[in-house]
């Protein structure tokens, strides 16, 4: 078997069953609040007797486009979280090298590891099957094009699913590893799209490097009709993007096959063997001051996260670098606004802003799983450490080691005001809305490895919720843009799939320690980012401001105070309070 006892391990577990049956249903309940959202925003209360075969079909269409989308959007997020997570943890848990002290071989460990990762994904795609058959009978959509989309979805995730796992077995580090995973990854689909546009789709080698691009196969699948052929014969069109994403997940894991007993154990378990060996001899060592708060110290003045992190941020920086040249291109050639709602360069500062937030995010929540894996949490919590001097340490450090992610996009805003594209005012807004949302991602980073006692899980569930918080956004103003018109007759659809987000907010932010402040942040964060959504597509500046300012500030202070009043309730401990 290809995969050996490793899948088994991993697979075969009861809850892990019925976690996948809870995640199926929750993702299936998902699905059919967008279409009732999505059919609301369309046809409104219009009677059915009144609604033509027509628009029937361009509403399925519709709909086809819009899952699809976000379903590939989702396979490439979780794939190499998923991949990563589960590596890394058998890294900070020191049971990696148990596994590569028995007989597996090296492909039966990758293998194992990597398809018990996707399974989750498997779930999700198995769950949508049913939803595009109903959608099918609306019209507008062909069976191939239903096929081609679950395809291209697959052979993403196997190929993102193989780079994070790739990653994972290289780097020791957990933040390292997700930080390298996101960032590689939005490098490679940039560099694709880089190298097409300057070469030109026709020539040859655009032609290849596009097949690299899930995107480009899924627009193949959303508009068959653009070859100018057949429906059918236009979707299996993306038959080639598909096996392009195969052969590269071949070749990451042949990769990692390869390597993976070369790489681990890591070099630093051989250092620490030999420094042992040394101790006998006396050492004279220099000695460094530590602060008042030894927490922050250990942050700022020491390696925690690695010695690699210098590679992520050079690699923020070319991304940076790409979204400027995109910004230049777009600016000379005067492009039409990205999906009809947002400007080029504002799009650009959205995606670097979003990876931003992103690696923020996941910074602090390693900062906490990896102490806690590492059986240094239990030493810390015996210490005269306060829960204050612990909290904002941790903070502190976190916004020390990402400055660079910080400040670039900060920088590319104020380009924008010296150059007119925004005003000044403006600016403003943006720049503390910013550093707003980058508190409230530390935060959240902190708050989830301070609530699940699985690193797995903590990460999942703090990088989850960014992702979905940026999803919902991104789907609301797409229905939003749809149902310009008539927007106050779809009100109550769109209230519906608020409160949707609101439940799984508020299941993911009081997972252990419940509290009436974290419920009610749960009830109005989606609401008020609604109206934010909103106020932005009818040009208000300063109202948005004020209300994401009110509404995230007081979600961080609801998961801020607990954490420093009640640190040892928060971890699961009896100690006594200090402070």
């Amino acid at each position: 078997m290809l995969a050996g006892p490793i899948f088994t391990r991993e697979v075969l577990i009861a809850p892990r069953q019925v976690r996948h049956f809870l995640v199926r249903a929750g993702y299936a309940a998902a699905l059919f609040v967008l279409i009732y959202t999505a059919g609301q925003a369309t046809f409104g209360w219009q009677q059915t007797n009144t609604i033509t075969i027509g628009e029937t079909s361009r509403f399925g269409s519709l709909l086809f486009q819009l899952f699809s989308t976000i379903q590939l959007a989702l396979a490439i997020f979780f794939a190499p979280l998923f991949a990563a997570g589960r590596v890394a943890q058998e890294k900070d848990r020191q049971t990696l090298i148990l596994l590569l002290m028995t007989d597996l071989r090296n492909r039966e460990l990758v293998a194992g590891k990597l398809l018990a990762s996707l399974l989750p994904i498997a779930v999700l795609l198995a769950t949508s099957l049913p939803v595009f058959a109903l959608v099918y009978l609306l019209g507008g959509i062909s069976l191939d094009q239903i096929g081609w989309s679950l395809a291209l979805c697959s052979g993403a995730a196997l190929a993102a699913g193989s780079w994070g796992s790739l990653v994972a077995f290289w780097r020791e580090k957990t933040f390292q590893t997700l930080a390298a995973s996101t960032v590689g990854l939005l490098l490679f689909l940039g560099a694709t799209e880089l190298i097409v546009t300057v070469l030109g789709p026709a020539s040859t080698v655009g032609a290849w490097v596009a097949l690299f691009n899930p995107f480009r196969g899924m627009a193949i699948v959303l508009d068959p009709l653009a070859l100018g052929a057949s429906s059918a014969a236009a979707a299996s069109g993306a038959r080639d993007y598909v096996t392009a994403l195969v052969a590269l997940a071949v070749v990451l894991n042949l990769i990692a096959i390869w390597r993976v007993r070369i790489w681990n154990p890591s070099q630093a378990i051989f250092e620490k063997a030999a420094l042992k060996d040394e101790a006998a001899a006396p050492v004279v060592a220099k000695t460094r001051r530590i602060w008042n708060n030894p927490i922050i110290w250990r942050e700022i003045c020491t390696k925690a996260y690695g010695r690699k992190t210098v590679l992520i941020k050079l690699a923020y920086g070319v991304l940076f670098l790409l979204a400027a040249l995109y910004v230049r291109q777009t600016q000379a050639a005067r492009a039409d606004l990205v999906l009809g709602m947002i400007a080029p360069f504002g799009a650009a500062f959205v995606v670097l802003g979003f990876v931003s937030l992103l690696l923020v995010n996941a910074l602090a929540v390693t900062a906490l799983t990896t102490e806690r894996d590492a059986k240094t949490l239990e030493l810390l919590l015996v210490t005269d450490v306060s829960a204050r001097e612990f909290i904002f340490g941790k903070l502190g450090g976190v916004l020390y080691n990402t400055r660079e992610l910080i400040l670039l996009p900060l920088a590319g805003l104020a380009y924008y005001g010296g150059s007119g594209l925004i005003s000044w005012e403006n600016f403003l807004y943006l720049a503390l809305g910013f550093l707003l949302l980058v508190a409230f991602a530390a935060m959240l980073g902190l708050h989830g490895g301070l609530s699940f006692d699985n690193s797995r899980s903590a990460i999942a569930n703090s990088l989850g919720t960014m992702f979905f918080l940026f999803l919902g956004v991104f789907v609301c103003m797409m229905l939003i843009v749809e149902a310009r018109s008539s927007f106050i007759l779809q009100l109550p659809s769109f209230l519906v799939f608020i409160l949707g987000g609101s439940m799984g907010l508020w299941a993911s932010l009081t997972h252990k320690n419940p509290s009436p402040a974290l419920t009610l942040s749960s009830l109005l964060l989606p609401f008020f980012t609604f109206y934010a959504v909103t106020g932005f597509l009818l040009a208000d500046t300063l109202g948005i401001w004020i209300v994401v300012t009110a509404t995230y500030g007081f979600t961080i202070l609801a998961m801020l105070i607990p954490a420093i009043s009640e640190f040892d309730v928060a971890l699961g401990r009896t100690t006594l309070d200090k402070g």
